[in-house]
């Protein structure tokens, strides 16, 4: 797992010492209200008791050295960023999965900042906005998930436009306001965008696009398999190696099967990497067994020119990991040739 850039640290250690904020940043005044996902949400003063629930919901907060803030995390797909593991430990698990409502209650938490609408929406496993409403708790979803369910029937919804990262920018921004430490915002969003930066410039522009499959996870190897969409993280990944998402579906997570994978012959298959185990084929070594030995998989052009590389899955969500398994991936097709 790559690190952050030590200027990062640096400055978010610079931040969390201070006693004075910088004049480029003023305090929070509260209360604060904020428009999220179509709710007003309104906060009286700073949160105390915040629960992560999802996975970057929870390492943004950490991120932001606001762990003795948190009253709990859950949803883990994968193993938290190693820079955070220590401040991480101060912080309660209640699940790697889905937490229940009442075990989230059961923490008397002020603020609950959501990842996905499958853990704060209308179809969620844990709980809807109004049930956290009606017990007095204010709640934040990220905006790189707010999307439309009209075309594709399903709780993830789809996306007509390509994601970026002004929208993860935006969400830092407005949680480090929440919790009035704008200035540790403004430090990681700098450091993100210099980075973003960075990986574009260092990509030959030789007018080669790579075409681009995002394997997620499939719950057995005759299912269909889970992919990143057409415009999600995955598309963005593509778009800023330079390539294209093969995928054209605009569902935020389509299932597509074999057939319809080997028809899209892509020149690169990125192979997600889980920590949760939910199924065998969350393993990258899994996956990529599966891609060398199925005799009509394997005459895909990624897999012929060994062109496998294994991301962060939680880095196919539109995340604080996307622009960590675009350095990854970037990394990879480099040593192997397949991207200068």
């Amino acid at each position: 797992m790559l690190m952050l850039k030590s200027t990062l640290t640096a400055l978010l250690i610079a931040a969390a010492s201070s006693l004075t904020v910088s004049p480029a940043f003023a305090s929070t005044k509260y209360p604060l209200t904020l428009e999220n996902c179509g709710a007003q949400v309104s906060f009286p003063k700073a949160p105390e008791r915040a629960i992560g629930l999802g996975q970057n919901s929870a390492e943004i907060l950490l991120l932001l050295g606001l762990q003795d803030k948190m009253a709990g995390t859950a949803f883990w797909p994968s193993k938290v960023l190693p820079q955070l593991a220590e401040a991480n430990t101060k912080v309660k698990l209640l699940s790697v999965e889905f937490p229940t409502f009442e075990s989230i209650l059961a923490e008397n938490p002020d603020f609950v900042a959501a990842a996905l609408p499958s853990l704060l929406g209308p179809s969620s496993k844990v709980a809807k906005r109004e049930d956290f409403d009606k017990v007095g708790v204010p709640t934040y979803l990220s905006p790189s998930t707010c999307l439309s369910t009209k075309e594709v029937k399903d709780q993830y919804g789809s996306r007509a436009q390509l994601w970026n990262m002004d929208l993860l920018y935006k969400e830092i921004d407005e949680l480090s306001q929440i919790f009035d430490v704008s200035d540790r915002g403004q430090a990681l969003i700098a450091d993100f965008k210099k980075r973003e930066a960075a990986l574009r410039a260092s990509v030959a522009k030789d007018g080669k696009q790579l075409s681009y499959v995002f394997w997620f996870s499939s719950q057995s190897p005759s299912s269909d398999a889970y992919l990143g969409g057409k415009n999600g993280a995955s598309g963005f990944i593509a778009d800023l190696l330079g390539g294209k998402n093969a995928v054209t579906a605009e569902a935020e997570w389509p299932t597509l099967g074999w057939e319809s994978i080997i028809a899209a012959n892509p020149d690169v298959i990125v192979v997600a990497n889980l920590d949760r185990n939910r199924w065998e084929l969350d393993k990258p070594e899994a996956k990529i067994k599966f891609l060398t030995t199925d005799p009509a998989v394997s005459q895909i052009t990624a897999v012929k020119n060994k062109a496998m590389v294994v991301m962060d899955g939680q880095a196919m969500n539109p995340t604080v990991r996307t622009i960590y398994g675009a350095e990854q991936v970037a990394e990879q097709l480099k040593a192997l040739g397949r991207l200068k």
